[in-house]
């Protein structure tokens, strides 16, 4: 089989992910607001299931402190006590990472006069993957090269994480077309981002197609979750 004609056959399976990855290349997942984008990224770090542990608890986090007014912006996230953070999600490494990025994209919102969301976008756009461990949020104690890449994701980079699960999905469709995985994490990021192109979707949307076909409870996760993927 051809490459396209193997990958179509998986992103046949989610015809939903197109329309989400839209509004996450946009930069307007949870309503556009950038401190739970953060949030997010920073519960997701630990490895825990995303649509089960991860989404739960930020969406906890959005209507105790977003909803009631106490947090607005990355400058209320770092004025918040961890006391009060930890009533939420008890990882303390996990509100180290978001108060850490939190206050870098601060200073990028002061020094070029922009808000949360566009901070964030500033920073994706000039974020480069190559020099991920030097960067400024890529230094971060948490963030590794997932983190990195989530974040650059949801700053509208149009990109894929390189993580366990991706892997082992890209992993099939290259056994299939007599292709092998590369060995760095980089050189698979470039790798599926060259498959996006060649195929007609997007490398963003070959990342979430990963996640979303697998099955929990007898169903794809696409069918699971399809009343939540709209609000996140």
């Amino acid at each position: 089989m051809k490459l396209k004609d193997i990958v179509d056959s998986y992103m046949q399976k989610v015809p939903e992910v197109k329309e989400h990855c839209g509004r996450c290349l946009r930069t307007e997942r949870w309503d556009s607001n950038a401190v739970l984008m953060v949030v997010d990224a920073a519960f997701t770090s630990i490895g825990l299931n995303y649509f089960q542990t991860v989404v739960p608890k930020v969406e906890n986090f959005r209507k105790e402190f977003v909803e009631q007014g106490k947090i607005h912006t990355f400058e209320d996230l770092l004025a918040a006590s961890d006391e009060k953070l930890e009533r939420i999600w008890r990882n303390k490494r996990s509100w180290q990472m978001a108060k850490s990025v939190a206050f870098y994209l601060a200073t990028v919102k002061v020094e070029k006069n922009l808000d949360d969301r566009e901070a964030l976008i500033y920073w994706a756009t000039h974020a480069r993957l190559e020099d991920w461990e030097i960067d400024p949020i890529g230094e971060i104690k948490g963030v590794g090269i997932n983190s990195f890449q989530y974040l650059r994701m949801m700053g509208g980079i149009d990109t894929v994480m390189p993580d366990k699960i991706v892997k082992k999905v890209i992993d099939e469709i290259l056994t299939k077309a007599n292709m092998k995985i590369p060995s760095t994490d980089i050189g698979f990021v470039r790798l599926v981002e060259q498959i996006a192109a060649d195929t007609g979707h997007r490398a963003i949307e070959l990342c979430w197609m990963t996640w979303l076909i697998q099955s929990e409870a007898g169903l794809s996760r696409i069918e699971k979750y399809s009343a939540l993927l709209p609000r996140i």
